[in-house]
């Protein structure tokens, strides 16, 4: 069942600016509801790059009213469950559990977002917690490889920083930052509240109201949109015997209403019959995995090549994946656009049926284009994109030139044989 058939969403802004989203879909029994923040890794500077991450965690550690063994046990009493995430744009909490109770999620997190109180003892505690997922991502050079892509694509902007922020930052913030990071960014003109699932639309309004109409109203957060600086950065790892390869392009910023680069890295590289897997695996055998993927953000957007293979297919796999993408800017092949609009068109049913999606896709939208769009209209997009169009996105970016990103069992003199490579 789409959007389209169910019943109108209820879109309703404070006086302050805090906007509320509730999308009701009668059939479920279950619903969820999220806080998005309109603030993420992007919006840090250099010297506290992480510090929204750090408060992410820190939120669920107590609040004026309960400390963080009650805020965990009075979402579990309801059979709740309770999450968050930050990430390059904004930071969200999330809570999912019975319809029912989707008003008193809206106070539980209104209390987390606006009220947590940062302990001296519990931050010394999680910056442990922390730490440890720093390593785990240190020792990921697929992860790492997605980093250094950032920095090649974005160079000195913001949205070249990792989400997950600096050790110097994590072993170092204190309460009194985190204090700041909310005052300055936690503000009506950067909030929404969105719940969708079995709710009553109007009791999910009136909860949010009374937990957030006297959160301050705040302006709109700055972020300029990143110039693509486009460069290699290679980083050798002492972790295994595979190179592990980002390469990729830029593509327009979310506010840019299609989804032509969603369906570009459809085409290129959705599944195992597509060019990229055919070619790389199928055909050649020089990787085990590939795959093609776009993400776009408020400052900019990228598709990305992904591959992890043996150091001496290194060259190969480099220039075979340029090659495709000049191969697709001369021409789209008919098959593969059915195949990648098909593929599109079941994620976006799929993101339908997802209510933590749903709310996040809502978030996203108010955010971006101050509207929010249903699934029948993000279908439409899509079946009304021609090879054409998916051609001249691919020459767009053949133009540009690639960024690309090394990690693990690299050579010597990588950083020039990625240049021979790819024939920059």
């Amino acid at each position: 069942m789409l959007q389209a058939d169910l019943p109108s969403p209820l879109i309703d802004t404070l006086p302050n600016g805090v906007r509320v989203v509730a999308l009701p879909m009668p059939h479920l029994h279950t619903a969820s509801v999220s806080v998005f923040v309109r603030v993420g890794s992007a919006h840090e500077s250099r010297a506290l790059n992480g510090i929204g991450h750090v408060l992410e965690h820190m939120a669920f550690k107590g609040t004026r009213e309960r400390d963080a063994h009650r805020v965990n046990l009075d979402a579990e009493r309801l059979g709740a469950e309770v999450n968050a995430h930050t990430d390059k744009d904004h930071t969200a909490y999330h809570m999912r559990g019975l319809g029912m109770h989707a008003p008193q999620f809206v106070t539980m997190l209104a209390d987390i977002v606006r009220h947590a109180t940062f302990p001296d003892d519990e931050l010394a505690r999680e910056r442990e917690v922390l730490l440890q997922e720093v390593a785990e991502v240190e020792d990921d050079p697929m992860t790492i490889a997605y980093q250094q892509f950032d920095q090649a694509c974005w160079g000195a902007h913001p949205a070249a920083q990792p989400v997950i922020g600096q050790r110097r930052v994590i072993e170092r913030c204190t309460r009194e930052q985190l204090i700041d990071h909310v005052t300055q960014h936690y503000t009506g003109a950067n909030t929404v509240v969105a719940a969708a699932g079995a709710i009553d639309a109007a009791a999910v309004v009136h909860a949010a109201a009374a937990a957030f109409g006297d959160m301050a109203r705040g302006s709109l957060q700055p972020l300029a949109g990143a110039g693509y600086a486009g460069g290699i950065r290679v980083k050798r790892m002492d972790v295994g015997r595979q190179t592990h390869m980002v390469l990729g392009y830029p593509l327009p910023a979310r506010g840019r209403d299609d989804a032509l680069g969603e369906l570009a890295a459809a085409v290129l590289g959705d599944g195992m019959s597509s060019p990229l897997l055919l070619e790389l695996r199928e055909k050649r055998g020089l990787v085990y995995h590939a795959a093609c993927n776009a993400d776009r953000f408020e400052f900019g957007g990228q598709l990305a090549i992904e591959a992890s293979f043996a150091p001496k297919h290194m060259n190969t796999v480099l220039r075979e994946a340029v090659q495709l993408v000049r191969r697709h800017a001369d021409r789209v092949d008919p098959v593969d656009l059915e195949r990648a609009r098909c593929q599109v068109i079941v994620r976006l049913m799929r993101h339908d049926e997802r209510l933590t999606q749903r709310t996040e896709d809502a978030a996203l939208d108010l955010f971006a284009l101050q509207r929010v769009r249903n699934a029948a209209e993000r279908v439409e997009q899509v079946r009304a994109i021609t090879g054409e169009q998916v051609r001249d996105a691919f020459a767009r970016m053949q133009l540009a030139g690639a960024s690309v990103a090394l990690t693990g069992s690299v050579g010597r003199a990588g950083t020039q044989r990625v240049r021979e490579a790819i024939g920059g």
